[in-house]
């Protein structure tokens, strides 16, 4: 049967939707839109240091590097930056967000994939509106993008497609549903943060456990699984839309660090198997009692760096110290650590809003029991996870045993799914009020709902005196002569404060929905209401951690103003050799914007280099820095900024003797002590080498050419030689050449590659032409262009045809 359109029911209330979310967006990112500021977000900056030379070559060839030297000495561009052309994921997103600048894009993308998820469910586009709000402005997402974790940022954004396509599917219209499945899976796939899409893996995990039992319950099983069947289709199209992404990143994984380390004694200690090390991963657990922040925001103290006014006790008493006024305000203004939690630090707490709280506590008494499992579950799941080492008796057994936990740190962003799953239910909650004003007991249940929360706030409040406000930070802040009374102080106000606020809200929203439940209100009036409470409560605490001060002009440009030492270095024309920087060495890819550095900013570094790191070059092994080929030293020092590095070897040379190990622990551990120009050291268990001893009389070898995926050498020897060059060695995808024709190369000192050359004048070439990215991105485009053809199918379908198929479950 065809269906008709109605512009004005049909259309008009989701374009509304849409001018109100870019209002929204256009007004809390203004200074971006109109004003040609930027934010200064650190990871943001350090990308682009690192992706310098990627994208200098991808301007001045139209080809992709897919390697770089800018960091690390060399490493894979997969997971700096990589286009895959036949991924046509990128444009759909461009066109999703109408090409908003980044932040105001992550942002506006976020609040539609939340409406179109309540949509679907549904809501009236109001409700939606609310919802969409609620999943936007909490404070993570906020605080995730001044920090410059963009693609964070967007994979959680597109978590609500995903689910809208997959509740779709599964109760009303299994093909549609389907399509917006893969469509919502395809683009949350395209940014590349797996930690996030685990998290929400884990959610739908949780999901389908619920609904299998439910099926079976209601007798529908065979219904659920012909619909998770055709589900599953759409998920491997949308993985096979970004396989070259997918395939390159799991082939690299193997040898960085989330991968296993080959030393049987590694410098960190509890790593069981592949991954990260265990104290590594959860150095940032949630505290248990830090759980609170999803009610109160500033139940820890805020920040590690928060600003204070002249009305709090830390400026009075620096005052009263004999600090200038202006210079006490300058001082409280520019950010003191009010964070008192078990955190080594925190840019702000994970608040989803007072009354979006009290509302999912109202959703498990009114809410259908089939929603609440999952929620409240995947909710329970989420704040036990980001406890981290605070609750180890599930998380140390998590990060041991189940499938690639443990290439994940930071759990506390495990509170990504309580942040998806609380909103959730509690807009459930809130729908089902609207609906159901005549549901008996009602009242009751709200009431109830709202002296949890709004006593729990009131308790704290009360209370607040008990605790004792003393943080990490506080020895030094003692050292350093601060008023610490005066700042745990405000800690207590600060908790106070907020305690008291989420009090009034939820009051205020409760007191709403009452009068509304007691006909003293309309629809309208308790919805609007409610929303504007949500979005004042969300927006204000928001502000906090990212306001319109926060942005500055030529952010980019200043931050990448070449110093009087990058000028210096730059003077050198050499095609290639590399700088460490020695105040910052391994968390800095500003150096990688000029020069091929040592050093850099990465949280997937190869896991030798990572080895050589801890045991060698953070030692100051002065051999394993001229082997890198590393000529000059940025020291900050303003005295004498640049140091030449004594004795470089260049980018290639012949060595003399082959000092021969038998595995990686006994390779690692000969570089500290041998003398890199003459002996190379070679782990013969791999890499057979039978002849031990060279001559390197009279043998030259010359860089000629260079591209970040493309060496050329000239060479001349009287005699059979071993090349070591100055490149890491990374068998996937690197291919030597010896006078054009492929030839074997090993690997030597434990990152670098060498090379058995034959006596005469011939031509080496080292190019890097991994497989893994060619099929994968023919993958991609083949897949890209069924995903296409799957929405335009969609698309006609809707508009032609009412969904016949009947509701799993309509209940709520």
């Amino acid at each position: 049967m065809t269906a008709s359109i109605n512009f004005r029911r049909d259309v008009l209330p989701h374009l509304i939707a849409i001018i109100i979310f870019l209002i929204l967006t256009a007004v809390y990112f203004s200074p971006v839109l109109f004003e040609d500021k930027g934010l200064a977000q650190n990871d943001i900056l350090q990308f682009r240091g690192g992706a310098k030379e990627i994208q200098d070559f991808r301007e001045e060839t139209g080809e992709e590097a897919l390697w770089t030297n800018s960091m690390f000495s060399g490493m894979p561009a997969y997971l700096i930056q990589t286009h895959y052309p036949g991924d046509f994921s990128g444009a759909i997103h461009s066109i999703l967000t109408f090409d908003l600048p980044a932040l105001a894009g992550n942002i506006f993308i976020t609040l539609l994939c939340a409406y179109i998820l309540f949509v679907t469910l549904g809501m009236s586009s109001w409700l939606a509106i609310i919802g969409a709000i609620a999943f936007a402005f909490t404070s993570y997402n906020i605080i995730i993008l001044e920090a410059g974790h963009n693609t964070k940022s967007l994979t959680i954004a597109y978590i609500p497609m995903v689910l809208a396509g997959l509740i779709y599917a599964l109760r009303h219209n299994l093909w549609i549903g389907a399509a917006l499945f893969a469509l919502g899976l395809t683009l949350n796939l395209h940014f590349n943060h797996l930690q996030m899409t685990y998290y929400m893996l884990l959610l739908v995990l949780v999901f389908a456990v619920v609904e299998i039992i439910f099926a079976i319950r209601n007798g529908t099983f065979a219904e659920l699984l012909k619909r998770g069947l055709v589900l599953a289709v759409a998920a491997a199209l949308a993985v096979g839309v970004n396989f070259g992404r997918l395939y390159t990143t799991a082939e690299y994984s193997q040898y960085s660090i989330r991968g296993k380390s080959e030393l049987t004694a590694p410098n960190s200690g509890n790593q069981i198997g592949s991954g990260l090390d265990r104290d590594y991963a959860f150095n940032w657990s949630y505290g248990v009692g830090e759980t609170i922040t999803l009610l109160i925001p500033d139940f820890y103290g805020s920040s590690s760096s928060a600003s204070l006014g002249t009305d709090s006790e830390t400026y009075k008493a620096f005052t009263n110290m004999g600090v200038p006024p202006v210079q006490a305000e300058q001082i409280v203004e520019q950010g003191l650590p009010m964070y008192w939690g078990p955190q080594p630090g925190t840019s702000g707490p994970v608040y989803v809003g007072a009354i979006i709280c009290f509302l999912f506590v109202l959703g498990i008494f009114i809410v259908d029991k089939r929603w609440v499992s999952w929620l409240v579950a995947g909710t329970v799941l989420s704040i036990v996870l980001a406890w981290g080492k605070n609750f180890e008796a599930l998380n140390y057994l998590m990060f041991d045993y189940f499938p690639a936990y443990n290439k994940f740190r930071a759990v506390s962003s495990a509170l990504v799914i309580a942040q998806i799953a609380i909103p959730f239910l509690g807009m459930l909650a809130l729908w089902k009020l609207i609906r159901g004003r005549e549901l008996k007991g009602l009242d009751k249940k709200l009431l109830i709902s709202g002296s949890i929360t709004a006593g729990i706030c009131a308790l704290v409040w009360l209370f607040a005196g008990s605790a004792s406000f003393v943080g990490a930070s506080d020895p030094q802040l003692i050292q350093a002569q601060f008023p610490i009374d005066a700042i745990r102080a405000d800690r207590e106000s600060m908790m106070r404060n907020d305690a008291f606020r989420s009090l009034v809200f939820i009051v205020l929203a409760a007191g709403l929905l009452y009068f509304y439940l007691k006909n003293k209100l309309s629809a309208t009036v308790a919805i609007a209401g409610v929303g504007v409470l949500v979005l004042v409560d969300l927006w204000t605490v928001d502000k906090r951690y990212l306001s319109t001060d926060d942005f500055q002009r030529n952010v980019v440009s200043n931050y990448f103003q070449p110093t009087p030492a990058d000028q210096l270095i730059l003077q050198d024309k050499d095609l290639s050799y590399r700088v460490i920087n020695l105040a910052n060495p391994f968390n800095d890819a500003r150096t990688s914007y000029f020069h091929k550095s040592v050093g850099g900013y990465h949280g997937a570094k190869l896991r030798r280099y990572q080895d050589l790191i801890d045991y060698h070059i953070s030692q100051n092994n002065l051999e394993v820095l001229r082997m890198l080929n590393t000529r000059y030293a940025l020291t900050g020092n303003p005295q004498q900024p640049v140091q030449r590095v004594p004795g470089p070897l260049g980018n290639a040379w012949f060595v003399e003797n082959v000092e021969a190990v038998n595995s990686p622990d006994e390779e690692i551990a000969a570089l500290s002590d041998f003398n890199a120009a003459e002996t190379a050291v070679v782990d013969v268990s791999k890499f057979p080498v039978e002849k031990r001893s060279y001559s390197a009389d009279n043998a030259t070898i010359e860089l000629t050419e260079y591209q970040p995926n493309y060496l050329k050498y000239q060479y001349q020897a009287a005699q059979p030689g071993l090349v070591v060059f100055s490149e890491i060695y990374y068998a996937a995808g690197w291919q030597a050449y010896l006078d054009g024709q492929p030839v074997e190369h090993i690997r030597a000192n434990y990152v670098l590659r060498a090379m058995q050359v034959p006596a005469g004048q011939h031509t080496i070439e080292f190019r890097f032409t991994p497989a893994s990215y060619e099929i994968g991105n023919t993958i991609s485009m083949v897949c890209s262009i069924l995903l296409l053809l799957v929405l335009a199918g969609a698309i006609f379908y809707g508009i032609k045809k009412k969904p016949t198929e009947e509701p799993i479950v309509e209940k709520v």
